[in-house]
């Protein structure tokens, strides 16, 4: 059964119409019955949606429920997921070097954007995984935004890269997004002045769906990195009707809030954007660009997923997406991603496994993107490489009831956190820290490290980051003369 199709959006309910691809509802029970092998071996699609946060899934009031993802959303009802998964690093070269190298950020030295990967030495010797199926004779492709910055050591045998969405006539749109010399930024938001059809990320689902159409005589693993919702937020006119206004919520934000947040912690943040937007009366607009642009990736992971589902392929092929890490919008009064705290770190993964998975199944057990190649190597049979920081997911993929010990870390710029299913701890290159409750402060709102009634959680949760002085130095910037992201006054302590 085809995919079928829908737009428009009346009384809060959707109308079939041409513009969105809603899955099947009986595509998960195509999945042969669990325990059952597969020959040949299984192949892999690699969804990867860059910014994504985990609202959609997660938190229906969030934006007024108003997130219209149907692709996502089925595809998240057809196997496992993860409503507690973390990024390694939560911006984007870094998140993708360690999950595509299975290398820690706090190791390798990847912990920022900018930054030269090629003098981690680390890096240098252990195979990515595409390497790693590559040398099992899998055909391998790299469609759009994955790697972004990292030498995978691999030939692929399709690739095409992605090309961002130029400035529409008139940009910056939202009339702020200029910088110091009167530059257009990234940030701007708006109706892009191309035809759909000449928009990258759908050229990058077009060729996803052209590789799956294919008759392969070996293993495929195909991956796709969509850009959308990165900044600019320019969509086709259509998605931005999507979301009117008035239909629109901002996200609770506490006056203040920062108040409690060590020097560094803020030094994260960008308050001058969130001023602009703000004094402007433009926070709606700004999620609306957001949401338009969830709604357009959305579109296009449903025709790749329409694709996959008509062809033979469709029963032996493992389905993982994920976003590179999380992203704010107003909450902690920051509009991007780069920080510490749930919004950044949070990340969108879901899988499904013909055989392995059932649908409907939601983990909360609190897991790492680090976790998709020691996994994804599990699932396949191979010998797992010896140098993965990550754990396999292979036994919460049949149970989501199943223990699980390890907590997710997350590291910017030499800043560390954790988080378990609980707390979320954080700790500064100073050593200036915050504690949040998360069971009664899901907004982290109050940093309780000074507070008596938590010092042994905060002892605990310190104890299961790596020491400080175990904590790789960031790699210095590619441009000459460039600054750390987050100046510092002091080496770390020792």
């Amino acid at each position: 059964m085809r995919f079928t199709f829908l737009l428009s959006l009346v009384a809060g309910s959707f109308l079939l119409a041409s513009g969105f691809i809603a899955p099947s509802p009986n595509l998960a029970s195509a999945a042969p019955p669990s325990g059952q092998t597969s020959e040949p071996p299984m192949n892999v699609l690699l969804l990867i949606v860059d910014d994504l946060n985990t609202w959609l899934l997660e938190d229906p009031t969030r934006y007024a429920g108003k997130v219209i993802a149907p692709n996502i959303q089925q595809l998240s009802k057809q196997g496992v997921l993860f409503h507690n998964a973390y990024t390694a690093s939560p911006v984007c070269c870094p998140s993708r070097t360690a999950f595509l190298s299975g290398v820690a950020p706090w190791k390798s030295g990847v912990s920022r954007n900018g930054v030269k990967v090629g003098d981690s030495e680390i890096l240098h010797d252990v195979d990515s995984l595409f390497k790693t199926f590559s040398d099992e004779d899998y055909w391998i492709a790299k469609f759009g935004k994955v790697s972004h910055g990292y030498d995978t050591g691999v030939k692929y045998d399709a690739s095409l890269n992605h090309k961002r969405t130029p400035p529409p006539p008139g940009a910056p749109l939202n009339g702020i997004a200029r910088n110091a010399s009167g530059g257009i930024t990234e940030r701007d938001w708006g109706a892009t002045h191309l035809e759909e059809d000449q928009m990258s990320d759908k050229l990058l689902a077009d060729a996803t769906i052209d590789a799956l159409k294919q008759k392969h005589d070996r293993p495929f693993f195909i991956s796709c990195g969509l850009f959308h919702p990165h900044y600019p937020w320019y969509v086709p006119q259509k998605y931005l009707d999507l979301y009117p206004l008035d239909e629109i919520q901002s996200p609770p934000v506490k006056d203040q809030d920062l108040n409690d947040v060590p020097e560094y912690g803020q030094r994260l943040v960008n308050l001058s954007w969130n001023e602009k937007v703000v004094e402007n009366g433009l926070a709606k607009e700004a999620i609306r660009g957001y949401l338009a642009s969830v709604s357009f990736s959305d579109f296009h992971i449903g025709r790749i997923l329409n694709a996959l589902d008509e062809s033979p392929h469709r029963d032996n092929t493992i389905v993982v997406l994920i976003s590179d890490h999380g992203f704010h919008l107003g909450e902690k009064q920051q509009w991007t991603k780069a920080t510490l705290w749930e919004e950044a770190t949070d990340s969108v993964m879901m899988w499904r496994v013909p055989g392995v998975t059932q649908p409907d199944q939601i983990c909360q057990r609190p897991v790492s993107l680090l976790d998709l190649y020691p996994t994804l190597v599990d699932l396949i049979g191979l010998e797992r490489p010896k140098h993965l920081d990550g754990h396999s997911l292979l036994p919460l993929l049949k149970d989501v009831r199943s223990p699980r010990q390890q907590p997710a870390i997350t590291v910017y710029d030499g800043h560390m956190s954790v988080r378990t299913q609980d707390a979320r701890f954080i700790r500064y290159w100073d050593g200036t820290t915050e504690l949040y409750d998360r069971t009664t402060d899901p907004h982290e709102w109050t940093n309780q490290t000074n507070h008596p009634q938590f010092a042994a959680i905060k002892t605990k949760l310190a104890s299961l980051l790596p020491a400080k002085d175990e904590v790789a130095q960031p790699l210095p910037s590619r441009q000459a003369g460039a600054v750390n992201s987050v100046p510092r006054k002091q080496k770390p302590p020792q």
